[in-house]
């Protein structure tokens, strides 16, 4: 999870839904290119370097559920290109798709829970980061306090970042995705002559039903592919997204995907399982392993690890504050997320956010530590992502089977595979996150929904939606009636 959205210029009013026009021509252009790096970059984040210790608690049967999650991923790529086809005018991608089709409640949902997903997914990130932090100084057995206030340095460096609105930070941004991907192609390439089959532990290591493995596995998993859908959420900025963001989408997750399934296989084979599954820093040993344990390597490690967790964060911290920053401009969430400051940066979002993640951080470290933390974050991010992400495909759904679709034969026969599959993929993803996280999730959904009706309230009195015609007292008739001395008779 890693990307730097710019803030939006000067979006226009609210409109109807579906309506909204994109942001003024002074946004820049995304290309096919520039796009598909936006996916890849968002997607391989901080996580990755913890992703191998957690899915080894799984088995190797881990390594064959990253591959599915991959190719559902994919799909839902796919899905996103299809519906940009037909939004391609509004800004939001997920909350654009579900207010166009379900309307304002439904934009409005969306929009809650993957705000909930994008500070919630800081937060696992930085927990991530932690622990690359602990290795690189040294630091052994450290109190939840400890804990808590590295992590804080992670969430509120970024966010002081954004704040000061330093475009001129681009090429950190660009430094730290470089660093980042170096140790992955070091190990991808190089790491399988190291290997040693004696180090794979068994296939299903959960301690519980094959079942059981595949579902610790797949909430983790898909959280690493978080940031498929950053394409549409930029439609609006990119060049002809009617091609691109479909394509940039599908490129962008594949590539991740092969990617994460050659690194995880080969740390796997590079650490034995025994250490693999308690260590929060497994790429350290990964290193160490191939250079003979030297010191310095696992230190160089743990560095970049720490640098590219900042990038990460950084860019994540801004995106948190977009979803809402649409939604607000559109009258469907507070208006104090569509505050800008003088170098056009939507503060508010992000400080919200940020103290969000950081009462999160502090929660999660008052029960549990290490990499415990990390995956209940995971999975806790997973299931308010899966939410928009089921939302989308019943969007595409309802089209394909409306009197308004234009595809026919083969081609709705494909479309109606792809956003069931999808539906069905994210309903599955939910449910493999556990009972936890499901309701944990779903108390934090439920919150956001008197939020809804007081926001619904201001935008009747502004005159912005209609109001609901409400079934009249039959004594209010009566008295109505007897006021202007006509008689009245109650009934059908």
């Amino acid at each position: 999870m890693t990307s730097i959205l710019e803030p939006p210029a000067a979006p226009p009013v609210d409109g109807p839904p579906g309506q909204r026009e994109v942001r003024d021509s002074r946004a820049a252009e995304l290309g096919l290119g520039s796009s598909t790096a936006l996916v890849i970059g968002s997607i391989i984040g901080t996580g990755v370097f913890t992703l191998p210790a957690v899915l080894a608690g799984a088995g190797t049967s881990s390594i064959i559920t990253l591959g599915v999650i991959a190719l559902g991923a994919v799909l839902l790529g796919v899905m996103f290109g299809q519906l940009t086809k037909r939004v391609p005018t509004v800004d939001g991608g997920l909350y654009a798709y579900a207010r166009h089709e379900f309307g304002d409640f439904a934009g409005y949902l969306t929009a809650w829970c993957y705000w909930i997903t994008c500070w919630a997914g800081n937060a696992a990130i930085v927990a991530s980061w932690v622990l690359y932090v602990e290795s690189l100084f040294g630091i052994k057995d450290p109190t939840a306090w400890v804990n808590w206030g590295i992590a804080l340095t992670g969430l509120w460096i970024p966010a002081a970042i954004n704040l000061a609105g330093v475009r001129q930070m681009a090429w950190f941004q660009n430094l730290t995705v470089i660093l980042k991907f170096v140790p992955l192609l070091l190990i991808g390439v190089f790491g399988w002559f190291f290997v040693s089959a004696a180090n794979f532990g068994p296939f299903n290591a959960s301690g519980g039903s094959l079942y059981d493995g595949v579902g610790i596995a797949a909430g983790v998993a898909l959280f690493s592919f978080i940031g498929v859908e950053c394409a549409s959420i930029a439609a609006g900025r990119v060049a002809n997204p009617r091609r691109n963001v479909g394509r940039a989408s599908v490129i962008g997750t594949a590539a991740s995907g092969v990617l994460y399934v050659v690194v995880t296989a080969v740390v796997m084979g590079l650490v034995p399982h025994d250490k693999l599954v308690n260590d929060g820093a497994p790429f350290v040993a990964a290193f160490q392993e191939m250079f003979g344990g030297a010191g310095w390597i696992g230190k160089a490690v743990a560095l970049v690890a720490v640098v590219s967790g900042i990038g990460a964060l950084n860019g994540w911290t801004l995106v948190t504050a977009e979803m809402p920053f649409a939604a607000a401009k559109d009258g469907l969430f507070l208006q104090a997320f569509a505050k800008e400051d003088r170098h056009g940066t939507p503060w508010f979002g992000i400080v919200v956010s940020t103290l969000m993640a950081s009462v999160l951080m502090a929660w999660s470290y008052s029960g549990s530590t290490g990499l415990k933390v990390f995956t209940y974050l995971v999975y806790l991010s997973v299931v308010t992502a899966a939410i928009p992400y089921f939302i989308s495909a019943c969007a595409q759904l309802s089209y394909l089977v409306s009197r308004r679709r234009r595809v026919q034969g083969w081609q709705l026969t494909r479309d109606l595979a792809i956003s069931v599959t999808s539906g069905l993929f994210a309903l599955w993803v939910t449910f493999a996150s556990g009972y936890q996280a499901v309701y944990q999730a779903m108390v934090l959904v439920l919150i956001g929904i008197p939020l809804y009706a007081f926001l619904k309230a201001r935008r009747e009195r502004l005159g912005l939606v209609a109001e609901p015609v409400d079934q009249i007292d039959d004594e209010v008739v009566l008295a109505l009636h007897a006021s202007v001395g006509e008689p009245a008779t109650i009934g059908r």
